[in-house]
């Protein structure tokens, strides 16, 4: 345990996420009190304080949460640099399940920036309305976001304090590899299969989003990162390695690999995010969908697409065959 503390990204890592915490707790304590005094309609020298502080914690709230974005990304970069220090482990893949708690504190990282953005859109248009229609809403999801970052805080602190550095971990390799002939894809799909449903359903969350079926889009872009994610480990990544039998979400985010996993994974999740959230405040405050929303989402998974598919394209091209 001493080691992984003793590492300089891990130390500025959750010292980071420590200070944000606190922030946020300052924050937290002045939303409760003007969430439970609040009252527009009065005109009294304690509403035009809760006003003044209301726009205190949106200040702060937008710099907590831009600095969470890139919190996240850092994680990841953490999670490779241990990969040093562990036995076993070649890249995050190994160090994120290194103990119970790695797996639950990704997918609540995940969870939270879903709410991040999900926040942004609802504080953007509760400042657009000229009498704050939809500010208790706001609110109360700013709470429950600073209670899931307190747990998040408590996850991040338990998943480094309880790394071994001498039990060795399992290898991407073990972890994503076909063990024992096992087909590693969902439904017993093949990789023919997988491809056709990955552009197939990437084709329908665009056409759902341009034509504002709403509900397919959800369930289009749901699908579609489920799908996207296998594509990318089991396909695409093994052009990125240029090695068929390399597969992993992980090791694409080193220098090796130029850091493209960055951008492959920003692009998917921020894109579908972005999609998701935008439909749902638009069902959620009856409004009309936002079509500048809809140009970063179909900028953004269209990037994630090209850039996915670039990779066995320009191999093919460069060596005449496919992997």
């Amino acid at each position: 345990m001493g080691e992984i503390f003793l590492s300089t990204e891990v130390l500025v890592y959750l010292l980071s996420e420590t200070i944000l915490g606190m922030v946020l707790l300052v924050a937290f304590a002045y939303a409760l009190r003007i969430f439970f005094k609040w009252d527009f309609q009065a005109f009294t020298p304690e509403q035009f304080k809760l006003e003044q502080g209301a726009y205190l914690i949106n200040t702060i709230a937008i710099f907590v949460f831009v600095m969470k974005f890139g919190l996240i990304l850092y994680f990841a970069y953490t999670l490779d640099t241990l990969a040093n220090l562990i036995p076993g482990a070649m890249c995050g893949a190994g160090v994120i399940r290194a103990n119970g708690y790695g797996s639950p504190l990704l997918v609540l990282k995940l969870v939270i920036l879903f709410l991040l953005i999900l926040w942004f859109y609802l504080n953007h248009y509760d400042l657009e309305s000229r009498t704050y229609a939809w500010f208790r809403q706001k609110s109360l999801l700013f709470m429950l976001i600073v209670l899931l970052v307190g747990g998040e805080w408590w996850l991040d602190f338990a998943y480094f304090a309880n790394i071994d550095t001498h039990q060795a971990v399992s290898c991407c390799s073990t972890l994503f590899g076909q063990l024992e002939g096992a087909n590693p894809l969902p439904f017993g799909l093949n990789t023919t299969t997988l491809l056709i449903l990955f552009y197939l359903l990437f084709s329908v969350t665009l056409l759902s989003l341009w034509s504002k079926a709403r509900y397919l889009y959800i369930l289009s872009n749901l699908l579609f990162i489920y799908i996207a994610y296998y594509a990318v480990v089991y396909f695409f990544g093994t052009y990125i390695y240029q090695l068929p039998t390399h597969k992993c979400p992980f090791c694409m985010l080193q220098v090796e690999y130029h850091y493209v996993g960055y951008f492959i994974w920003f692009s998917l999740f921020i894109g579908s995010f972005l999609g998701i959230n935008g439909v749902l405040i638009s069902l959620w405050l009856s409004l009309p969908l936002s079509k500048r929303m809809g140009y970063w989402v179909m900028g953004l998974l269209g990037f994630f697409v090209l850039l996915c598919s670039a990779y066995p394209l320009v191999y093919y091209v460069k060596n005449g065959v496919w992997l």
